[in-house]
């Protein structure tokens, strides 16, 4: 057996037997951005993907979780003796407080049935490796050949019930299938994990108990509700269910019934509200209609580099008037006003990114993802491959060595304000003023050769 088929079988996902959506299965799965490859938290904005342990728990609503490298350093829960012993008078006392939240005694019953304490759940959440992936590595993936002739064969598929969405929502049918590209390759990988008895244990766990209590409780309401039962409630090992994984709490928020059958069912094979669940998402967050997330841009000789800042927005005209232009040279037609993006630095390629980049972060922060779901989308509608080049010599920065870079630079009098091994906003400005105090290229890009010079 291939390493990435064991790879595969390893994580728990379902294996179609005959996928009608992929070209076949050793395809669907080797074109499988697996959950350690796929972006979490905005830890890096310069080119590198530091990859928190929360998988594929999203769309989320922001919320403050503990970073992933202090939650590596957690002990896993003392309990004396049998785990499931433990874990079953934890059940006990939790029946009683979800029964004050409105949990039916029937509910509860069917819910924990034949449940036991998964081990294998807390392994997985407690594996905080320092994995990073290159932003170009990972988009080499996202858009991948394979995985654009995919949707297009799912948009073929179910164009009639995309359009439908997309006149309702107003959300284009392709960011949609993108979206579901990326979450579970087009419903080939929802996750076969009972999600009743992976939030349990990992609320038992209390590292971060009290998020995985709330995802429970919201769990048992939907099961409540009528919309799937205990059983066929699957999914990833940290709760994210469905055809474009959805957490209990975003389900409950934003899961519609588009079929009209009475349920939200974003399980069955039928993508249909799954699909539209997430137009639903995206519209609630402010997506507009007829705006691009963004555009590949070209910058001029001698650009200024600190305006490539997301607080700093232009219109398009504004930003022609720059020398800021399309990849053919055209300036870009005004939708609204924008910022400029280098997700690798001043040598990689830049983009114009509107509202709507911000939009698709509320389903994950990470710039990678966002470009990933906007430039699959893009190819879904015939766009080009971005035609910037990346600084494909480069690797991705350790979490050690990011941890260093900003103790580095904090003592050099460029302060990150907080050494905790990620490059947000507070470390690129750093990094930025670093670069300007030293001649070199402002792009705030925390790489290697930076590193090297600080060291």
């Amino acid at each position: 057996m291939r390493s990435w088929i064991k790879t595969a079988l390893w994580l728990g996902v379902v294996l179609p037997a005959g996928a009608a959506l992929a070209a076949s299965e050793t395809e669907a799965i080797k074109d499988r951005l697996r959950p350690e490859e796929r972006p979490q938290q905005a830890y890096d904005t310069a080119g590198s993907l530091a990859l928190a342990s929360l998988t594929t728990i999203r769309p989320m609503a922001r919320k403050s979780v503990a970073p992933a490298a202090q939650d590596a350093l957690a002990p896993a829960r003392e309990v004396d003796g049998d785990a499931n012993a433990g874990f079953q008078r934890w059940i006990t006392a939790f029946k009683i407080r979800a029964q004050t939240q409105g949990i039916g005694a029937a509910t509860l019953r069917a819910a924990f049935n034949g449940v036991t304490y998964d081990a294998s759940v807390i392994k997985r959440d407690r594996n905080q490796s320092e994995f990073t992936k290159t932003i170009w590595d990972y988009l080499d993936s996202a858009a991948s050949e394979s995985r654009v002739r995919n949707g297009t064969k799912a948009l073929d598929a179910h164009r009639n019930t995309l359009e439908r969405i997309e006149k309702h929502f107003g959300v284009d049918k392709e960011i949609v299938v993108a979206v579901w590209g990326l979450e579970s390759s087009y419903g080939s990988f929802r996750g076969d994990m009972d999600i009743i008895r992976s939030l349990a244990t990992l609320a038992y766990d209390g590292r971060r108990g009290d998020f995985f209590e709330e995802q429970l409780i919201a769990a048992l309401k939907i099961i409540e509700a009528g919309d799937v039962n205990p059983r066929t409630m699957t999914g990833s090992w940290a709760g994210a269910m469905g055809h474009t994984q959805f957490i209990p709490t975003s389900y409950l928020d934003y899961a519609v019934d588009f079929t009209g059958d009475g349920k939200r069912d974003i399980w069955s094979d039928t993508p249909t509200d799954a699909l539209a669940s997430t137009a639903a998402y995206l519209k609630a967050f402010g997506w507009v209609t007829g705006q691009p997330w963004g555009i590949e841009v070209v910058l001029p000789r001698g650009f200024d580099f600190t305006l490539a800042n997301r607080k700093i927005q232009k219109s398009p005209r504004e930003w022609a008037d720059l020398g800021v232009r399309a990849t053919d040279g055209r300036p870009i037609k005004d939708h609204g006003v924008a910022s400029i993006l280098l997700p690798a630095g001043g040598t990689g390629a830049a983009f114009m990114i509107f509202k709507n980049f911000s939009v698709l972060e509320r389903y994950n922060t990470a710039d990678a993802y966002v470009i990933g779901v906007g430039h699959l989308s893009d190819r879904l509608k015939g766009g080009e491959k971005i035609k910037g080049s990346w600084p494909r010599g480069d690797r991705a920065l350790t979490f050690t060595e990011r941890k260093e870079l900003q103790e580095r630079l904090t003592r050099a009098g460029f302060s990150t304000e907080g050494i905790d091994g990620r490059i947000g906003p507070k470390t690129i400005a750093a990094v930025r003023a670093y670069q300007s105090a030293k001649g070199l290229m402002p792009d705030g890009y925390a790489s290697l050769s930076l590193l090297e010079k600080l060291r």
